[in-house]
């Protein structure tokens, strides 16, 4: 049950094929292997940092469906290189190789070697160097793939290229060179510390310190350990338990998003395998075990009381509880600045950073085609007003339409002066002018309507934050008085958060909406969660200005952490699949 994820069937004996092919391969390892090794990988080093906005961009379609086919085409590739690599390794030094078959790695079949005999070689370093020999290969051949993926279009290969790269690192990070777990980098551990078997050491250790100091068993022979060796074991007990729960944990919410019921049933075996067969076995042994003949009633008062205290401990005794929400300062009065007309930027009549009244010109737009077409308006007035002089002296029946021209006319330079006008913006109230990145739009096209900047009034901020749905029952249980804020760059101070007011985002949403529209109540999409406004006050802080982030915490009083976690662990659930 513990190995459910990890099964492995053995095939073959591939020590034959090792035994002829060491004369062709066995030759790079050697320095001169490792120099080519260096070079390579370097060369292709630089080639993804020269491309490496087009490898950003195609990892995003890593697990599109129409890549899984040529996803697993390179895993299987990559994987049997990085087997191969531990069979040539260890052949090279003298090791044998009789085992080769397919492991089921969270259920994909994938190619493993047995290289164990390189156990038994006197130098470290050619341990370490078997240990490492796939991660080795497999780095070689990511950088075989990454010239192929340089120089070809898109297309199959390119796209098999692609995968390889990325699981040859992907792979290496999580596994291969992660010594928690019992992979390469577990067993490169053991050799650097000179530590064999250092997981079931590890469990030995920390199990007979159970049974000595816990359950008071004294006549066991205690595990012989090498000066300093304790220290690694017990560190390696614990991390190795904790990363294993988050590395499972995290597989186990991945095959649930595709394979849902898939994902209940191995989360099911999993807690069978790690929990309840644990607690079974450790119950047998302190109902059956010899060892407890003499102090049997200790070990289980002592075990009934670590038991109740952690039950007491977690579902119990109460923890300050508290959640958090991201947010922006923004100023309570503000108005945003945006071209009226048309125009290329001038320049900025106010520098931005300073102070600026009602009216104050901030920036200046020029629009050369609009001064052409109000000196022609103004001809074509001109010309009207010439055509109704004549028509008084000869044609008095054609005035009438002469004069709706006219009107037209003017109307239509009104227009373009007022266009013109609007060429200079002008702050719509008092407060301080904020344009970000505004000296780098000179000469920019401006359409109308384009946001510039925005004015601010700096005698008054508020907090705004947006607390998601899972954590909106807990906001109307919250102390609002007592909320608390710290920002970004400065989070060693701590604001008060005054006057909290509490808005639903969707309601929000929908009448800012409305006002673009011009709409009383435009139809739209709620958003899950509520706005949180909590007024700062005038001089809170000298740091405050307009647009820094941070984060607002809110505290729900006390609740024991079996309570919290299970909440927390529903909520994921409902987030995730809907149950």
């Amino acid at each position: 049950l513990a190995g459910i994820m990890f099964l492995r069937i053995p095939l073959l004996d591939p020590d034959r094929f090792l035994v002829r092919t060491l004369p062709v391969v066995g030759w790079l390892v050697s320095w001169f292997g490792a120099l080519v090794w260096l070079g390579v990988t370097g060369l292709a080093v630089k080639a993804l940092a020269d491309n490496w906005s087009s490898l950003i961009a195609e990892s995003r379609a890593v697990l599109a469906p129409d890549n899984l086919l040529l996803l697993y085409g390179g895993l299987v590739v990559v994987k049997v290189c990085h087997e191969f690599g531990h069979a040539w390794f260890c052949r090279k030094f003298g090791g044998e190789v009789h085992v080769m078959g397919v492991m089921f790695l969270i259920f994909t079949p994938l190619p493993y070697v047995d290289a164990t005999s390189s156990w038994g070689f006197r130098s470290r370093w050619q341990r370490l160097l078997v240990g490492a020999a796939g991660m080795i290969v497999e780095v070689f051949v990511a950088a075989l793939a990454v010239f192929v993926w340089t120089r070809t279009a898109p297309g199959t290969l390119h796209s098999l290229a692609f995968n390889m790269i990325f699981l040859a690192s992907v792979s290496t990070v999580l596994f291969n060179i992660n010594p928690l777990l019992r992979f390469d980098g577990y067993y490169m551990l053991c050799d650097l510390l000179d530590i064999p078997n250092l997981h079931q050491r590890s469990w030995r250790w920390m199990s007979h310190q159970v049974k000595r100091h816990l359950l008071g068993v004294r006549h066991e022979p205690a595990p012989g350990l090498a000066p300093g060796e304790a220290r690694w074991l017990l560190a390696f007990g614990i991390l190795s338990n904790i990363y294993r729960v988050v590395v499972f944990s995290g597989i186990l919410l991945f095959i649930a998003d595709q394979f849902l019921l898939l994902g209940i049933l191995m989360a099911v075996v999993c807690l069978v395998g790690w929990v309840f067969v644990p607690v079974g076995r450790f119950v047998h042994f302190l109902a059956t075990s010899p060892a407890l003949d003499r102090v049997r009633p200790r070990a289980v008062g002592a075990a009934a009381g670590v038991a109740g205290g952690l039950v007491l401990l977690l579902a119990g005794v109460p923890f300050r509880s508290h959640f958090r929400a991201p947010g922006m300062v923004r100023a309570v009065h503000r108005a945003d600045v945006a071209s009226e007309a048309d125009g290329f930027m001038a320049r900025a009549l106010v520098t931005p950073g300073g102070s600026v009244g009602a009216g104050t010109p901030l920036v200046r737009l020029e629009n050369p085609e609009l001064a052409l077409r109000i000196a022609s308006a103004r001809a074509r007035l001109e010309e009207i007003d010439l055509l109704i002089l004549q028509a008084r002296n000869d044609e008095a029946s054609s005035l009438e339409p002469l004069a709706q021209r006219r009107e037209a006319a003017a109307a239509t330079l009104a227009r373009q002066l007022q266009e013109d006008q609007d060429r200079i913006v002008c702050a719509p109230i008092t407060g301080i002018w904020v344009a970000p990145g505004l000296a780098d739009q000179t000469a920019r096209w401006v359409p109308r309507g384009t946001a510039l900047g925005l004015v601010v009034d700096p005698a008054d901020y508020e907090f705004s934050a947006l607390v998601s749905q899972q954590d909106a029952d807990r906001l109307f249980t919250a102390r609002l008085a007592n909320a608390e804020l710290r920002l970004r760059g400065d989070a060693g101070r701590v604001l008060a958060a005054d006057r909290v007011e509490v808005i639903p985002a969707e309601q929000t949403a929908r009448q800012a909406e409305s006002k673009k529209k011009g709409k009383p109540d435009a139809a739209r999409t709620p958003e899950a969660g509520f706005e949180v406004r909590a007024r700062l006050g005038p001089g809170a802080n000298p740091s405050i200005a307009q647009g820094r982030t941070g984060e607002i915490r809110f505290r729900v009083g006390s609740e024991p952490l079996l309570q919290q976690g299970v909440r927390r662990l529903w909520q994921l659930l409902q987030r995730r699949y809907q149950l």
